[in-house]
């Protein structure tokens, strides 16, 4: 069962997110942080597959702050309106993600799932957060600028060798700095994990899953 659910943040700020139920007692809970093209139908059936898998999920709007009920599509002009707003939502994004965490809580343990901005939220999340247990950031382009950061939970990183906007070189540095962090590599494009997108990579996006999954179990179960 999924619902949109109106959460206050500890600012005060009222967001929209989208929550989906497992059909048994969940076994933990998960928050799904969007990428810059919002809560939209990818966001939606992440959200649904990991509430199959038997955790409590949640996805924050997290463009709320600016503009609600933003769903952009994976075209130049998406690209350009998501950056837009990711610029004037990414300071305040903690707060609702801390807030979505308290809304998922009452299933036991927490992680987060994130991808693209939301890999980016997802270490910075998980290197503030004491409320995680664990958290997974797919192809985060600001996590190796922050690599100074130190996590609270246990972190998995993937990233795409192919991907220019965030320099294998790079990655493999903040890996060195952040030996405690699992990180992955895969032959393939930023966003390989969406089917919805040109860049999508079946193999590479299975075998991440795969890892995500056994991760997740280990930690929060």
């Amino acid at each position: 069962m999924n619902e949109i659910l109106e959460i206050t943040a500890n600012d005060n700020h009222k967001f929209l997110a989208y929550i989906s139920q497992p059909s048994e007692k969940p076994k933990a809970g998960i928050v799904i942080i969007q990428e810059i093209f919002g809560v939209n139908a990818h966001i939606k059936e992440v959200t649904d597959f990991y509430a199959n898998k038997g955790y409590l999920s949640i996805a924050p709007s997290l463009f709320d702050r600016v503009e609600r009920n933003v769903t952009l599509n994976y075209d130049e002009q998406g690209v350009s309106k998501g950056r837009y707003l990711k610029e004037l939502c990414d300071k305040n994004a903690l707060e609702d993600i801390e807030a979505s965490i308290s809304i998922v809580s009452s299933a036991g343990k927490v992680g987060v799932v994130g991808y693209c901005w939301g890999g980016s939220l997802s270490w910075r999340i998980g290197c503030k957060s004491t409320n995680l247990l664990a958290s997974v950031c797919y192809y985060g382009g600001d996590i190796p600028k922050l690599k100074h950061l130190k996590p609270k939970c246990n972190v998995l990183t993937h990233f795409g060798e192919l991907d220019e906007g965030i320099p294998i070189k790079d990655v493999k540095t903040f890996a060195e700095n952040r030996p405690e962090v699992i990180t992955y590599t895969y032959p393939a494009d930023h966003g390989f994990n969406c089917n919805h997108r040109s860049q999508f990579d079946k193999t590479s996006s299975k075998v991440a899953l795969d890892r995500t999954l056994k991760f997740l179990e280990k930690n929060l179960t």
